[in-house]
């Protein structure tokens, strides 16, 4: 990854951006009670791009909406394709409303999905669960 030296206007030298080719990539939902967020990162960890549903214009508990989700999603994978992203596999990790529809939408935005695992954490005993409500 050799990066170039430009100069700027000022006589300041700046780094110029190199885009990088990436055709394989992992992506994960992060799906909460109240937001979903959609991160693609090479296979290395690396991020290359994100998007959530508050990203997506959408504010307090409208966030937690599928259709968010779906926005969120289709927003990611048009920027990883822009890198040259064409085949995921994704991780989905959480309880949220929007997991199905942003697993959904990083399909029709034009990514092949090679695989789904479910990586959502489950205690063995650990933390005291928060009170249910009473209604």
């Amino acid at each position: 990854m050799a990066e170039e030296k430009t100069q700027s206007s000022r006589g300041g030298s700046r780094k110029k951006k190199i885009k990088k080719n990436v055709p394989v990539g992992i992506a994960h939902i992060c799906a909460t009670f109240n937001n979903t967020i959609v991160t693609i990162t090479d296979p290395a960890g690396n991020v290359i791009a994100w998007s959530s549903a508050g990203c997506g214009g959408f504010k307090g508990s409208r966030k937690s909406t599928p259709f968010a989700a779906q926005i969120a999603g289709e927003t990611a994978a048009r920027k990883a394709r822009d890198v040259g992203m064409r085949t995921v596999s994704v991780l989905v990790k959480g309880p949220g409303s929007g997991r199905e529809s942003a697993l959904r939408s990083l399909y029709t935005a034009g990514l092949s999905i090679s695989s789904i695992k479910d990586v959502t954490p489950i205690p063995h005993n650990g933390c005291r669960p928060r009170k249910s409500r009473r209604v």
